[in-house]
């Protein structure tokens, strides 16, 4: 982690507090913030069967997320998180590492998505953050995109899950008009 980073990271780097829910006065990270190469970690959190079971129960019901005995007899040799729960509990890793103090505007979706072992109930899972680029926008001067590579893993260091977005983000001042 280079040193600019680790400056930056150590503001943001709250953990998520009642007042961070109804957002910071005034956000303390912004497009400004990120460096193309800068990587961050945060977490971990831990992964229940109870979670696993209540996300699957409303948003994804099938055996192996549902039922530990039938879930032994599906591919999945046991019972796991969704893939969706999985993107769900990266969101929160990240928000509550720093989205929640940024000056984060959403994103316009995901470039990819990518499930690639497993999440089991007990796991602790952590989440890399990878800036690959950084760009103002072309429409939107008080705004910046930031893409960034996430991926997550569990406390053995078994990736589970990676995916890479375009995360928009205010930015200190309105850039002037043609940038980009």
């Amino acid at each position: 982690m280079n040193s600019e980073w680790g400056a930056v990271h150590s503001l943001f780097s709250l953990r998520c507090s009642p007042s961070l829910l109804r957002g910071p006065s005034v956000p303390r990270l912004h497009w400004e913030d990120f460096i193309v190469g800068q990587v961050a970690e945060y977490g971990p959190r831990l992964v229940t069967a109870e979670e696993i079971k209540a996300f699957a129960a409303e948003f994804d019901p099938q055996p192996m997320h549902l039922d530990e005995e039938a879930a032994r007899a599906t591919m999945m040799g046991g019972l796991c998180a969704s893939g969706w729960h999985s993107c769900a509990i990266m969101m929160r890793i990240i928000a509550d590492g720093f989205i929640l103090n940024s000056s984060s505007m959403g994103g316009p979706g995901c470039e990819e998505i990518k499930w690639l072992a497993p999440v089991r109930p007990g796991d602790r899972l952590s989440v890399r953050a990878n800036v690959l680029d950084v760009r103002a926008s072309k429409s939107r001067r008080e705004m910046g995109i930031v893409k960034v590579r996430f991926d997550m893993f569990n406390a053995v260091g078994v990736e589970v899950m990676t995916l890479t977005t375009n995360l928009m983000f205010g930015r200190r001042a309105a850039g002037p008009e043609g940038v980009d």
